[in-house]
């Protein structure tokens, strides 16, 4: 019986942390939660009365991770691809061959169709908020606008201190949690942006966004070499690259919602 017992014990903890790797991907969910609450700092009051009717007992933060948690659900596998956009060095989004079954920008502006829809239901609507919360915190990790080949950093192995991990993760997480942050204390880390910054960091539309994130990928594609040992000097150097996506994110989701829901 107590073989029994200590066997059953094993699998719940593995199936505990397999779970626990699954959700450090797409910013991890910090980072996700430092966008959100960024995001509801500046969201409008009637964004808010129309968010608060959709999501009822939840906000833009616990929602925020909802995108990932859902990823190992059968009937949710059509939605992988929009996590993330590949488009080849040297092109636009415009002129890059598209994903078959869909991507981020495909995500994100099905997203907001069914948001301004007079004709989808209000779960339906719940549904595609919450993806779409999530989906344009993605589009401020730069390797989710990374190369098809390695899997936008995925394959991509370097040595973070004295352990192996992969270019995307890191970016995800682990610089992140080098800090020992919460998400509520990364969110408040920024202040608050004037008017005239706000302004800068919403112009443009979701495609001017992507090249801005094409651009910044290949940035982090050039800070590394294949097998490199990167640690404090690395963290140094780009950890203000991250504090500035996450607060564009958060920036640009109030944005996008104060627009849907004016």
């Amino acid at each position: 019986m107590k073989r029994r017992l200590l066997a059953f014990g094993i699998i719940l903890s593995l199936a505990f942390n397999v779970k626990a790797m699954g959700s450090d991907e797409d910013w991890g969910s910090k980072g996700h939660r430092a966008v959100a609450a960024i995001a509801t700092k500046y969201l409008k009051p009637k964004t808010r009365k129309a968010i608060e009717k959709l999501l009822g007992a939840e906000t833009l933060v616990t929602v925020s991770t909802y995108g990932d948690e859902i990823k190992s659900y059968e009937e949710y596998r059509k939605y992988s691809s929009w996590h993330y956009v590949n488009i080849a060095p040297g092109l636009t989004y415009a002129e890059a061959d598209k994903n078959e079954y869909g991507d981020l920008v495909q995500g994100i502006r099905t997203c907001k169709e069914i948001l301004l829809s007079d004709e989808t239901s209000e779960e339906e609507k719940a549904f595609y908020l919450k993806m779409l919360v999530h989906f344009i915190g993605d589009l401020h990790q730069p390797l989710h606008l990374g190369h098809a080949e390695d899997k936008g950093g995925n394959d991509f192995q370097v040595r973070w201190f004295n352990d192996g991990t992969n270019l995307h993760s890191l970016w995800d997480t682990k610089m992140i949690e080098s800090y020992g942050m919460s998400y509520s204390e990364l969110a408040t880390n920024f202040g608050e942006v004037s008017k005239t910054e706000y302004k800068a960091l919403t112009s443009g539309d979701v495609l001017d966004w992507v090249s801005e994130g094409q651009d910044l990928a290949e940035m982090v594609y050039a800070s590394a070499e294949i097998g490199e040992k990167l640690s404090y000097r690395y963290q140094a150097d780009n950890y203000h690259i991250i504090q500035e996506q996450l607060q564009k994110g958060g920036v640009r989701l109030a944005a996008v919602l104060n627009e849907i829901f004016k």
